[in-house]
This record gives structure tokens, sequence and C-alpha cells, in this order.
């Protein structure tokens, strides 16, 4: 392309119309993405957008005919202050004036000229003050305070903009010290609202910690106390040596190739890297590979960037500290012969310590261990330790002494709270295991998880570190109770930090992690039934969890099941711990009341069948005779007739006192019976009190074709999540149907909405079959993945008479009732139902029959297939 055509300098006035600008500044975005895929040095990219801007700026201020305005100054501030624009980046301007008013004609002609600049489709932020009113609000907001110290001068009155730069002095205005505190707390502030981590799956490339503001918040810092306009010039201060400087560019350089390709591929600015766009992101900066890799390579990169930011941000701010504020620590004082407390940070009194004796980096953090009130490490100490990790030539497990050390930080209260917080920061666990090295950045491409795997793990045992403390009496009783009382709490630690060691390898991760686990544990001198132990929990890590969630556990043949697996107690309480600290770690919202109470009655149902022993299975009868005495005390409180309740129970089958509580059998008969003489109308009804952390809806009606399907839409049309289902007939060819439903923020059913929820049932009950389909469309996330529809019919067991379904499948709107819709296609009856939502993925399982009553034949079971994938499939839906 013909540069001439870029530069608006050479074109004549009457050529800076608003179509001509736009076609102009079309032909510079369509040249900078030539650039920029030819390869072509992101800084020099960066600057001249700005340098482009700066020169049409100047030119739309002349035709405007601002240059004859002796009063006027056209100021950059922000990111364009400091002459870096990426394609589609704020362009923030100040429009600066003297005197105490603006003229109103000449106001009139600014918003004609920030309205251009509008009608060009750039994105301006501006301002139009005296001196006067940006100082007043320089001094009440550190935000513009940051603006004005960054300034620019673009065009216009020089004099204007030389008595700005000199009424912003730290003289006279935010003084180094005030500065550097404000932009610290408020660095500390943006961290809380990512909660503290950078390893989230859809980063913000700005605001996330260890991004690019981390790195204008040290260059802010420097510029205000030391003058210095680069990271360069930090070299000169003391606080980098060159290697933290290429260190500290070659991650901005990295972070800023990423914006700039997000900004191409969105067409707009935007920092935030969400699913749907890390794809073409990755492609444009050239990463390779089938499937996710490309995504996974990108990613895997990003997140050790933002890694290396932190730690040098980190090690910087401390510097900073000292030397702007003077806190240099005068309460020194020796923990051991290695190490000394300086304040409340750990410093090593040998500045060659590790790269003498590798094993002392593990003494650091028993230290820490130790040491509950540290709060952090001393930044020459840290600047030491990440030299050190770099010229490791084996890995610190490999070390006799490192291997006791790290035992005895697993067996320490508090070695898996602050100590592995800082190792997993700095990079020491990756240093001390191989496998967990490969896992450092791993993405998790789907929407269950909310942080890489790595950070996933890292919350998994800060949950279980919280276990012993009173707080989580609270929170999680039973794990508070269990976690008290086990004799080697290490063994659960060892297993969390493997159960997801082996993602991102080819394989069953759980399979491979078990391994991992097996050899670690003989390498670190556990005997040979504990190392089998690990290696269990590793292996079954989600078999508590799947079992819960996806299998019927009122059922005694899956609750017998479960027990033969887990073997005793002792199984049982570590991998209820585990299970509990893993949802909870998976992401911010995943836990909830109903996952918690599931996990509780498949915990004490199974700790009652190991200890009756398994060789004594519970007798049905008698669990059935005992429900049905408690839940007639329970109608005798509530003066009903017995021999009514006799009469209506005679016509339930055995199976509906088995798999209801004493208390949900007294509240369906109570409800039934008052309602005799309604005729047909069908009872619906939804408990006061959440049931199992979720609301109770029972229905009790005529049994109809689709009615499944029906009640699924009526939920559906109404917002609420079914997450559980028992469906029953009675002899007389009634439904005893039981919905466990929840809002979409994982609560019960608010009260303020109960009405109008059982009225929309009775009325989509009076017309069974006629479906409404919410017609709403698949969310941004959910169209990045592709789910295909999977069935699988699980093998019989004893004397089961239902076929066991269970589907895979993406989770869209209305899907119940479609699957609901095909059951009534093929004639089958349905029995029960579990209904699993992780991320963009649903897990149902259901229990069925054909219309003999029998388990599906082969020749049912491949047509009802076959039409479950035709209707689910991603593909047809998009279609």
């Amino acid at each position: 392309m013909d540069a001439s055509l870029l530069s608006p300098h050479l074109l004549p006035d009457d050529d800076l119309g608003r179509d001509n600008c736009k076609e102009y500044l079309t032909r510079f975005l369509g040249w900078l993405h030539e650039r920029f895929d030819a390869g072509d040095n992101i800084i020099e990219l960066v600057a001249t957008r700005s340098l482009y801007m700066d020169q049409l700026l100047t030119r739309l201020w002349h035709k405007f005919g601002f240059d004859q305005e002796n009063h006027l100054t056209l100021i950059a501030v922000g990111g364009y202050g400091r002459g870096e624009l990426h394609p589609h980046s704020d362009i923030d301007l100040l429009i600066l004036y003297q005197g105490d008013e603006l003229d109103e004609a000449l106001g009139q002609r600014i918003g004609e000229f920030i309205t251009l600049l509008w009608d060009l489709k750039l994105e301006v932020g501006q301002s139009v003050r005296n001196l006067a009113e940006c100082i007043e609000q320089g001094l009440a907001d550190i935000t513009v305070a940051t603006n004005l110290i960054e300034a620019r001068y673009i065009t216009g009155n020089l004099t204007g903009f030389e008595a700005l730069q000199r009424a912003t002095r730290p003289e006279v205005f935010w003084s180094s010290e005030d500065f550097f505190r404000a932009k610290r707390a408020e660095q500390a502030q943006r961290h809380q609202q990512f909660l503290g981590t950078a390893y989230k799956l859809e980063p913000d490339l700005k605001s996330n910690p260890g991004g690019l503001r981390d790195i204008q918040t040290l260059a802010w810092v420097a510029r205000r106390h030391f003058g210095a306009t680069t990271l360069f010039e930090m070299t000169s201060h003391g606080f980098l040596n060159r290697a933290e400087y290429r260190e500290l560019l070659d991650c901005q350089n990295f972070l800023w190739k990423v914006r700039f390709a997000l900004h191409m591929a969105i067409n707009r600015g935007d920092n935030r890297l969400l699913f749907d766009r890390q794809r073409t992101v990755a492609e444009m900066l050239g990463f390779e590979g089938e499937g996710n890799r490309p995504v996974e390579q990108m990613m895997k990169r990003f997140y050790q960037t933002v890694r290396r930011v932190s730690e040098l941000n980190e090690m910087l701010l401390q510097l900073f500290d000292e030397a702007i504020l003077g806190n240099t620590a005068m309460d020194v004082r020796r923990i051991s012969d290695e190490f000394q407390l300086r304040g409340r940070l750990i410093d090593a009194v040998d500045a060659e310590l590790f790269g003498r004796d590798p094993a002392a980096i593990l003494r650091l953090f028993y230290q820490i261990a130790q040491h509950p009130e540290i709060a952090g490490i001393h930044s020459a100490t840290l600047r030491q330790l990440r030299e050190a990790r770099r010229k490791l030539d084996c890995w610190l497990q490999e070390i006799p002494e490192c291997r006791r050390l790290f035992m005895a930080l697993l067996r320490h209260p508090g070695g898996i709270g602050q100590p592995l917080t800082l190792m997993h920061k700095y990079g020491i666990l990756a240093a001390y295991l191989p496998q967990w090295n490969l896992i450092v950045g791993q993405m998790q491409f789907d929407m269950f998880h909310a942080y890489t795997v790595d950070e996933h793990t890292h919350r998994l045992l800060k949950n279980i570190h919280q276990f012993p403390n009173p707080a989580s009496r609270q929170t999680h009783p039973l794990c508070h109770e269990i976690f008290n009382r086990l004799r080697k709490p290490e063994l659960l630690c060892i297993a969390a930090l493997f159960h997801d060691i082996a993602k991102g390898r080819r394989g069953d991760h759980s399979e491979l992690g078990a391994v991992d686990a097996l050899e670690f544990c003989q390498l670190h001198g556990l005997d040979r039934y504990e190392s089998r132990l690990v290696a269990w929990l590793v292996r079954h890590h989600l078999l508590m969890s799947v079992t819960a969630q996806r299998r019927d556990i009122h059922d005694p043949e899956v609750v017998t099941d479960f027990a033969q697996k887990v073997r005793d107690e002792q199984h049982l309480d570590l991998l209820y711990c585990l299970t509990v600290a893993d949802i909870c770690a998976t992401n911010d919202t995943l836990w909830n009341d109903w996952k918690g109470t599931l996990l509780r009655e498949l915990y004490f149902s199974t700790q009652k069948a190991l200890r009756q022993g398994l060789e004594n299975p519970p007798d049905i009868r008698l669990r059935i005779r005992e429900n049905q005495r408690q839940a007639r005390q329970l109608l005798g409180q509530r003066h009903l007739d017995d021999a009514s309740i006799t009469a209506l129970w005679s016509d339930f089958k055995a199976d509906y006192f088995l798999r209801h509580s004493p208390e949900q059998i007294a509240w369906h008969s109570r409800h039934i019976l008052e309602q005799e003489g309604a005729g047909e109308t069908p009872l619906v009804t939804i408990g006061k009190h959440p049931t199992r952390g979720g609301s109770e809806v029972f229905i009790y009606c005529r049994d109809t074709p689709n009615l499944f399907a029906t009640v699924a839409s009526a939920l559906d049309q109404k917002n609420l999540n079914i997450h559980d289902a028992q469906i029953m007939s009675s002899r007389s060819g009634y439904v005893l149907d039981t919905f466990i439903v929840l809002e979409p923020n994982g609560e019960p059913i608010s009260p303020n909405r109960t009405a109008t929820i059982k009225k929309a049932l009775e009325k989509a009950l009076q017309e069974p079959g006629r479906l409404v389909l919410r017609n709403k469309p698949l969310s941004r996330r959910h169209r990045q993945f592709m789910v295909p529809t999977r069935v699988v019919f699980l093998p019989h067991k004893g004397e089961n008479r239902h076929t066991l379904l269970e589907l895979t499948a993406l989770d869209t709107p209305g899907l119940l009732a479609r699957i609901g819709a095909v059951f009534q296609q093929c004639g089958l009856s349905l029995h029960a139902a579990k209904i699993t939502t992780i991320g963009e993925r649903v897990e149902d399982f259901f229990s069925l029959t054909n219309r003999d009553g029998e388990p599906l034949t082969q020749q049912e079971q491949r047509a009802l297939e076959e039409k479950l994938v035709h209707q689910l499939n991603p593909q047809e839906q998009e279609a």
C-alpha cells in the first residue's frame, strides 16, 4: 500500500470530510492488520497508530479553526498519552482552555469536533476543562491524576500544556509518596475483583492480576518518583537488572500482541479473552495444531506470562515501598541460622543461599509454615529465589532433603495454607514435581471449570486447609468433623495434589494420575497400604460425585455397589472430603445445598451399609414398613382418618414407600386426601421448606401421554432447573411425580414465585402434550462447544426390571421437554430421572420401561438412541 495514502498531513483540507476520513481510517486499519500478520514489531505498530492519530487530529483541529484560538490546547491522556494505541483502544483527549468559562459558540464547535470523531467510529473519551478544573478533578480522583501526569501535547497552545505540567509536579500535586500509596491500593482492589487469581479461563488482558495494568502501575510509580518515562530507565535506578528488564519487556510485548490480535479479531475495543475469541486470536498469533491445541498453547503462554509479571510487580512494589516510603523494616530478627524476618517478610541471611543449597528453598517454606505471622517473601529473597529456580539442574524432589521437607510441609497444620500458596505462586511446585510443571497454565476448555488445572488444584488444597478451622463447621460440618479425626491428613493432601495432575495427557487422567501418585508415595517413603490408598483416591476421585448426582441413591443396589467400591470407612471419609473440596474448587457457583445434601445422604447410607456388613443387605420390606409407620404417625398429628390413609396407600406400589422419606409420604398423602372430591383436577403442590437444598414439586393426577415432557416444558418456561425426578404410578393409573427444582442461581424457588409456578403447572396439566419450548438461542459461550449426543444403556443388576439410560448432550433450552417427547414417541414409561448439568454439557440418567412394563429390547434401545441423537444433536439444532 502507498504510504502516502495513510498520512493525513499530505492531504488537502477538502479531503478531510467525514466520508474521506472513514476511508483513510479503514485503509490504515487494513494496513495495520497486514503488518501485524507480516510479523512487524508490536511496539512500532502500537506507536504508529498513536502517531497516525496525532496527525489526523492535528489536521482536523486546524480544519475546525482551533489553531486560531490561542487559548485552546489538544492533549493526549491515558494510553494515548503514553503513545500506546492498539487497533481499537480508547483515544482519551483533554481539551484544555484558559480562562474561567468557555465561550458558548466555541463550545458548540468543540462539540461538533467530538461528534465527527464519534461518526468516524473512534472510541473517544474526552474532557473539556480549564487548568483549575483539571487540578480539582485530579486531586479528587487518582485515575484522573494518573491521566494528567502522563499527558502528552498534540497541538494548540503550548503554553497551556506547560502550565499543566507545572501544576502537576510532585511538589504541588500528588506527592510521589501519596501517589504510590494510592496506586498500590488501586491495584489491590482491582486484584480483589478477580478473586486474587490470574488463572481464570476467560481472563482480562488489561485488568487481570499480572496483566497490562500491573506493568503500567510500575511505570506510573517510576515516572512519578524518578521521572522515568520507560521501563528501561528503571535499570539505571537499580530496581531492575538487565535480565529482569528484558523479561518484563518480553511479557509486555506478548500481552500487547494478544491484545492487538483480539482487537483485530472482534473489530472493537475489548480486553476480555473470552472462549469464543480464543481460537481466532490463537490462530492469528501463529499457534497451530488440531482441535483445541492452538488455544491451549496460547493460554499456557499467557498464564506463564502473567505469573512472571506478578512476580516482578510484587518485587518492584516492595522495592518502591522502601525507596519511596522509606519502609525499611527496623525490627529485623533471626528465626533460624538461614532466615530472618524483616517486619512480616521472610528474608534469607545469605544472598547466595539457594544457589549453594537448593534444599534451602524448601526450608524457606517450612519456616513460613512454622511462623504464621509471615505475610510474604522479601524482595531480595524473591529475586534470589527466581534466579535459583531457573538454574536448577534437577527436579527438587530428586534431592532427599527436599523430599523430607516436602512431606514435613504436608504434615504440618499450616503447610498447605500460606506456604503451598506461595510455592504455587512462585513456581516452586513446578520445580519440585515434574508432573505439576506440565499442568501449569493448562487450559480447561469448557464451561464447567473456571480455572486452569494447576489453579483449580491449588484452590482444592486451600479448601482442605480450611476444613479443620471452626468456620468450616458452618459451611461444611461433616468435612470439619471427618478431617479433625483423620490420623494422617497428609494422605488426603497428596491425593488432592495428584487428582487432576494427568490432565492434558492422552488417556484417562484419573488412571494416569493414580500411577503418578503411587510413584510419588513410594519415592517419599509412604508404606504400601498408604501408597495404594492415595492411588485409589486419585483413581476414584469422581466416583462419589458421579454416584450422588447421576444415580438413584435411594436404590439399595446403588448404595451397595458404591459401598463395595469404597470398601471401608477410611476410604469413605477421605473420598467425601476430597469430593467436597473438589466441587467447591471447580468454580465459584457450583456448590449448593442440593449437592451438599446428596453427598451427605450417600455418605451416611454407605456408612450404614459398611457398618452392618455388605454381606447383610438391608431388608427392604422392613424399611418400607418403618417408613409407613413414621408417616402414619405424622398424619395422625393432622387428625386424618386412619382408614382413609390405609385405603389410599393400598393403591400405592411398594417402590413408592421405599424411595420416599416418611415426611414426603405424609406430605403427599395429606394433600391427596384433602383434595378428594375435586374430580380429575390435577394436584400440584410445592413444598414450603427446601428439600435437599431445592424445592420439591409434587404432582398427582391421572397418567397421560407426554406428562413428563409437559411438566419439563412448563418448568422450563418459568426458568427453573430440574435436578431430580421420581416418576411413579399407582395401581389405578395415577402418577405420583416428584421433581426437585432450583432457580438458576442454585437456590430453592423464591417464595413470591410459588403461586405463579403452581398455576402454570396446573394449566399445563389440563392440556398434557401441548409443549411450549422456549425459543431461546444458544448463549455465546455454549456456541463454542460441540457436545455430540451420546446414549449409553447401563447393564441390569439384580432384579431391576428397568432399563437404565445415561444421556450426554449439549445443554440447550427446552432440552428435557424434547427428551420427554422422544420417550413418548417411543411409547416408553419414565420411572426416575437424575438431571446433571456440567458447564455446557448435560449428563442425565433415566430409568425406563417399554409399553409392557419390561426392560427395553435391543431393538427398542437402538430405535431410542437414533431418535435421541437426531433430536438433540447440536448440528440439528443449528439447522
